[in-house]
């Protein structure tokens, strides 16, 4: 290619960044070889990680904002152009961002020489290849970036209004069925739809795949969101019905109010977010109106996982196994104890199980957890037949663990590590609303049977119980639940059905564990229905390992 020969002054080619500069989302640039000198777009300064924008020393500042793994490339192809030996410059490299994060870019640029031959100038431009872009050409909307900036034209005084965000349901589903192109459809019409329903004033925009936003800034209320959703639906139905039920799709919706929003966008998007995940949560196809309480709920959630992530990376600093006592319903006598997992979070503080224990199991933290409490409740039992040589455990496990992990080897690993009988086990099944058959469950349940460890179904008598688990599980133990223990200690009809239970348990061959008995006269009750075993308050609390020692070993270890 031959080269230019450069007919302006720097200083023309300065002036002309400077003029341009406001036209165009692109940053231009003029790199001065003789000079060692460089100039470009005002913008880009407030984008990443310039000292200014116009520096001298060109190789040197640019080490200060190229990131480090392109630095070398780059430095290779400007030598390549200060002498001659390329006049065109294209280079797709990394800039650092203020945040200290790398991001793309694409330099181009053409070479101007002097008229000797000599190169003088690379005058050019840079766009970010990693950008969101502002339109969808897809549902023919404004994107992401748009709405971005339609945002920042209010922050943080936003008018009065709301922000409704939109998600079809099981897209992909439609993409899997009918193909992407087709799915691109649905996306369009979805986009006419709502277009049809919103009224003057106010914005519509396509933000992350199948999701839009409508943004009323022109006082819209809670009531006013609600209906536009509810009208957005059934213009959806009649598109489906149009369209001849070739695709059937629901879509859910999260409103938020303006004055909720603090004052950001980002803040705006978070809040949405979280409301259209409520919305798909409570089952889709419904709409959900952001709730500042709830979403201060779920923030300490996140923050609760933060921790429970770093208390399982730091040998699970926190957690600690405390164990409650099992007796026999008869005579009263110890003859076992269920481990039961405890949490020390931030300052100490005892997080409760109930909060705790579904955010390690949404995450999957439940799996490396659940095989530390099983290592030492296990430990806990190798010590305690030194006293009482038929001390069983229970362990509780979760349906998680079950799916999700290699549970049966590792239970059968730490019962051969510690060396206790397999029959000194017993697992508890929590979650039973998940037993559901399959391969890998049927697999598990009858591995640990056959190896010698005991079953027992937890929370029987609440509403996930049913007579199959009882003959296809055929576990040893079922536990009767404590708040159906309530209402069987008081009410005739439920103590009926508590009997009949523990009957046809025992005709099974199953022993009966009755839980949640805290007074002599909730004692005496459950005795009559002649269960195998009691566990509650009356017999002992949850306590740690320690204290149970000394409650009921203390005798024989003083």
């Amino acid at each position: 290619m031959t080269a230019k020969i450069a007919k302006f002054t720097t200083e023309q080619m300065i002036d002309m960044v400077g003029l341009f500069s406001p036209c165009m989302d692109d940053y231009l640039y003029v790199c001065d070889f003789k000079e060692d000198y460089y100039q470009i777009s005002p913008g880009a300064v407030n984008r990443f990680l310039l000292p200014s924008d116009h520096f001298h020393e060109v190789e040197k500042v640019h080490k200060q904002f190229v990131y480090p793994e392109d630095l070398d490339m780059l430095l290779v192809e400007l030598e390549l152009l200060g002498q001659g030996k390329k006049t065109f410059h294209n280079l797709h490299y990394r800039w650092i961002g203020h945040d200290r994060e790398p991001i793309w870019i694409n330099c181009r640029g053409r070479v101007l020489n002097d008229p000797d031959g000599t190169p003088h100038y690379l005058v050019g431009c840079i766009n970010e290849i990693g950008a969101k872009q502002k339109a969808d050409n897809v549902s023919g909307l404004l994107g992401e970036f748009s709405l971005g900036i339609y945002y920042a034209n209010y922050v943080p005084n936003l008018p009065d209004g709301f922000l409704l965000r939109l998600g079809l349901d099981e897209f992909r589903d439609i993409n899997e069925s009918h193909g992407n192109e087709y799915g691109d459809y649905i996306l369009r019409k979805t986009a006419q739809c709502i277009e049809r329903n919103i009224r003057s004033g106010q914005k519509l925009f396509r933000i992350v795949a199948d999701e839009f936003a409508v943004v009323d800034f022109v006082g819209g209320t809670i009531e006013d969101a609600r209906e536009l959703y509810r009208n957005i639906k059934l213009s959806i139905l009649d598109f489906i019905e149009e369209n001849k039920y070739k695709a059937v799709y629901t879509v859910s919706g999260g409103i938020v109010d303006n004055r909720c929003i603090e004052d950001s966008y980002e803040s705006a998007m978070k809040m949405s977010e979280f409301a259209l995940g409520q919305a798909k949560k409570q089952g889709k196809n419904s709409c959900h109106v952001f709730d500042a309480k709830e979403y201060e709920t779920y923030l300490k959630g996140r923050q609760l996982l933060r921790v429970l992530h770093h208390a399982v990376n730091h040998d699970f600093e926190g957690f600690e196994v405390y164990f409650q006592p099992l007796v026999g319903a008869s005579d009263g006598r110890l003859s076992g104890a269920e481990a039961l997992l405890r949490f020390h979070g931030e300052n100490d503080r005892m997080v409760s199980p109930g909060e705790f224990i579904p955010i390690l199991e949404e995450s999957g933290l439940i799996i490396p957890v659940g095989r530390w409490a099983l290592r030492q409740a296990v430990d806990a039992c190798k010590e305690w037949q030194k006293y009482l040589p038929e001390f069983k455990v229970n362990v509780n496990l979760s349906y998680v663990q079950v799916l999700k992990s290699r549970v049966l080897s590792d239970i059968k690993g730490i019962i051969e590590e510690f060396g206790v009988r397999p029959s000194s086990v017993c697992i508890e099944l929590t979650e039973s609303g998940y037993l559901e058959e399959s391969m890998h469950f049927d697999k598990v349940w009858n591995g640990l049977k056959d190896y010698g460890i005991l079953l027992a179904l937890d929370d029987f008598g609440t509403g996930y119980s049913n007579l199959h688990c009882l003959s296809d599980l055929q576990p040893a133990y079922i536990k009767m639940d404590r708040s159906f223990m309530v209402k069987a200690l008081s009410r005739e009809y439920e103590y009926r059905l508590l009997v009949h239970t523990v009957d046809m348990a025992h005709s099974l061959g199953l022993h009966v564990c009755m839980e949640g008995i805290e007074t002599k006269e909730e004692l005496a009750k459950a005795r009559e229905a002649e269960p195998d075993y009691i566990q509650g308050f009356l017999f002992g609390r949850p306590c740690s390992r320690a204290e149970f020692n000394r409650k009921f070993f203390g005798e024989e270890t003083a």
